[in-house]
């Protein structure tokens, strides 16, 4: 099997693009990881030999390969495998506290002043839903949320850090994206000089969230692209003679700025924002936040802006943020229930970790 595998943009040398390796798998290294996936490949890195015409023209040069030995999939931040750590006596005493929601949805950003009620939402978009299917029909349980508001109030850094924390997901741009780099494009392989299909952003965000920043600023043509996949979770390709249906079950979170600078409540939403109704219908939730000009409150968010300066780190609280890793078992452990035998419609109110199984049940 023949993988094409690619460099993590926070390892890219200065200067340079994201460089593409040729990986080939055999036996039981094969379907161990999607796209999307960041994984650790230990290998042999052979030249790939030509015979006949083809070594002749070749010349010195010569293509390479990784002939893969273990494949082992990687946290997006750390260094470390997924998974492949138990928890200790004080993560499984805390995740068990009753007060555990409110804690694990103060742990999102904790280094942005305020915004409680968005980080709660956020906290419900990294969980997500039960997909139902009555009779044929699909129900959706992903949510998609819209931030609209005035500038500066860390729209851009939530979502860069629901990047890094959702087990899968993509970041883009909405000036940097096209609708074929959103959806998936008809490329020619450079090996076989067939037309393939090369998924874009929404493709590679399956089964995860896909963000978006500055979706305002996106043209209206490449917008159009996204709304069957905000709706059906599906994209549809009829192009250079190929035509099938590809999946794109991801929640999608958006980041908007308004037209004029600031927001004018006097105007509607889609005379500040400039988005079209039909796609604005097309989200769950619509979350403004405006930057309102208060004394108090503006004191004690310089207040808190300088000390994460001065120490790179949130001030002290009143308890202490729950680490990433812990953050992200978590939230795996929570998505796990929409693929229950029982299909659960409805979260239970209480849950408990099983220390043998470590994995989030019902308490019966």
């Amino acid at each position: 099997m023949c993988v094409c595998v690619r460099l993590q943009s926070d390892q890219v040398p200065v200067g340079n693009i994201p460089r593409s390796l040729t990986v080939y798998t055999r036996g039981e290294n094969t379907r161990q990881a999607q796209p999307g996936d960041h994984v650790s490949i230990t290998g042999i890195f052979l030249p790939l030999m030509k015979a006949g015409f083809r070594q002749v023209v070749q010349g010195l040069l010569s293509e390479t390969y990784l002939d893969a030995h273990k494949i082992s999939q990687m946290n997006k931040t750390d260094e470390d495998e997924l998974g492949t750590q138990d928890l200790s006596e004080e993560e499984l005493r805390q995740i068990t506290e009753d007060d555990f929601y409110e804690k694990l949805a103060a742990s999102i950003a904790p280094e942005i002043y305020g915004h409680e009620d968005v980080k709660k939402v956020l906290l419900l978009l990294l969980v997500g839903g039960v997909n139902q299917s009555p009779k044929g029909m699909k129900i959706r349980g992903n949510i998609n949320i819209c931030l609209m508001g005035d500038p500066g109030v860390a729209k851009s850094q939530l979502l860069c850090y629901i990047d890094r924390l959702a087990p899968r997901s993509q970041y883009t741009t909405g000036r940097g994206s096209s609708g074929v780099g959103l959806t998936a494009a008809v490329m020619k392989d450079t090996v076989t000089g067939e037309m393939i299909l090369e998924g874009g952003a929404l493709v590679l965000a399956d089964q995860g969230i896909c963000c978006i920043d500055e979706f305002d600023k996106m043209m209206d043509a490449d917008r159009t692209a996204i709304h069957e996949v905000m709706e059906q979770q599906t994209i549809s390709i009829a192009k250079a003679g190929i035509m099938t249906t590809l999946n794109a079950r991801c929640s999608i979170l958006a980041a908007a700025n308004p037209a004029y600078g600031r927001y004018n409540p006097k105007k509607t939403i889609e005379q500040n924002i400039q988005l079209p109704a039909a796609l604005l219908s097309r989200f769950d939730l619509l979350w403004l936040i405006q930057d309102k000009p208060d004394r108090e409150n503006d004191l004690r968010l310089a207040q808190h802006i300088t000390y994460v300066h001065q120490h790179s780190k949130q001030p002290p609280s009143q308890f202490k943020p729950l680490d990433m890793k812990l953050m992200r078992y978590c939230i795996v452990s929570l998505r796990l229930l929409s693929v229950c035998p029982r299909r659960l419609s409805v979260c239970p109110r209480r849950l408990s970790v099983c220390p043998r199984r470590l994995s989030v049940c019902p308490r019966r």
